[in-house]
């Protein structure tokens, strides 16, 4: 037990820090902007805790029942995530652009920054870095038909349709999530997995003295700690949320930054484990991740939404502002071109980072 409770530290310091924010949350938020602000950030930082260990439980399973099993886990825990925090927010102070904001910001966030990051520290390190392209290839087409249908086509919607229109993109999101499912662990389950050669001649020569010593794989632990700490996660966020929009207030900070914050914190597992794999040359485990999440976010994010939206009878702001169309089109073009031949380079890493941060001094510009 006590060995457990010492693997699982960060994850016990943040169910602690839960326990206590809390009761102390009107203490938190009524005793002026600075506290509220700190008290803010250091949540962040237990948040960042519990996302530690999420990450690590779910490189374990993805390692136990291999891709893309392991890290559609990880995505769809990171989804849930998000979906509880714009649930929460949207309940306590609705913003007509919170839910377009967050989806744009974790797409960005995730094809340009975690795929970015990942392709350039894998490639200094290894150079050129392969996985299946036919995986690339069906995550790219979905992301631009599901962002087209959702946060493009809304802008040319009459007010008076909305309603008839967001019922039609539920029903789009829905089948296309089913499609890809079928597809993901079904009879297609190879687009979305590599076979790595070194891998391969590792197994041939015999066991690797490093993998005898691995940490053994409990399937039924590590799946209850994903769900305590996604749980724990979100938990986390609702405070956060509160301390950190009073500590911004009248500061100046563009409104888009707390969309931002909410798909970082709903992304911290997936950036943890993608850099590991590219650092340990597992760029078909990056792939999965970025894309995947992307794409999940997108596909399963907008119908809760936009059900929430239909039975409140208050619609969201859906469609996408000029600046943020063409970075997105930018965006998946770019992928489209690096992500075609199977293998990726520091080059290619960096050209998706400096979208990366061309999208957040575009938000910090409040565009």
């Amino acid at each position: 037990m006590g060995a457990l409770l010492k693997q699982e530290k960060f994850l016990l310091l943040a169910i602690i820090a839960m326990f206590v924010a809390y009761p102390l949350e009107h203490v938190l938020v009524g005793n002026g902007q600075v506290v509220a602000l700190v008290s803010g950030l250091a949540l962040v930082a237990f948040i960042i805790c519990a996302s530690m260990r999420v990450a690590h439980h779910a490189e374990m399973l993805a390692e136990k029942v291999g891709d893309p099993y392991g890290t559609m886990i990880l995505t769809l825990s990171a989804v849930t995530v998000e979906v509880v925090i714009l649930a929460i927010m949207m309940s306590n102070e609705p913003s007509p652009t919170l839910v377009r904001d967050t989806i744009y910001s974790a797409v960005m966030l995730d094809i340009n920054g975690i795929l970015g990051l990942a392709a350039l520290m894998g490639g200094i390190k290894h150079g050129e870095q392969s996985y299946n392209d036919d995986s690339a290839r069906t995550y790219s087409v979905m992301i631009l038909t599901a962002m087209g249908v959702s946060m493009v086509v809304p802008e040319f919607i009459p007010k008076g349709d909305w309603k008839i229109y967001s019922a039609f993109t539920i029903g789009a999101m829905i089948l296309l999530y089913t499609l890809f499912l079928r597809m993901q662990v079904g009879p297609h389950s190879y687009f979305f997995s590599y076979s790595y050669p070194e891998k391969k001649k590792r197994q041939s020569q015999g066991s690797n003295p490093a993998e005898e010593h691995a940490e053994p794989v409990n399937l039924t632990r590590s799946i209850a700690t994903l769900v305590v700490g996604v749980v724990v996660i979100g938990a986390l966020a609702e405070v956060m949320s509160k301390t950190v929009d009073l500590g911004l207030e009248g500061t100046g900070a563009p409104p888009v930054m707390t969309a931002i914050l909410v798909a970082a914190i709903s992304a911290a597992p997936e950036i943890l484990t993608a850099l590991r794999a590219a650092l340990a040359n597992r760029m078909q485990s990056v792939v999965n991740i970025a894309l995947g999440a992307s794409l999940s976010t997108v596909i399963l994010t907008v119908p809760v939404m936009e059900a929430m939206a239909l039975y409140s009878g208050q619609p969201f702001q859906m469609a996408m502002t000029p600046v943020q169309t063409v970075m997105i089109l930018i965006t998946l073009l770019v992928s489209a071109i690096n992500l075609n031949d199977g293998e990726t380079n520091a080059i290619e890493g960096m050209t998706h980072f400096v979208l990366f941060a061309t999208f957040i001094m575009l938000s910090c510009l409040g565009l």
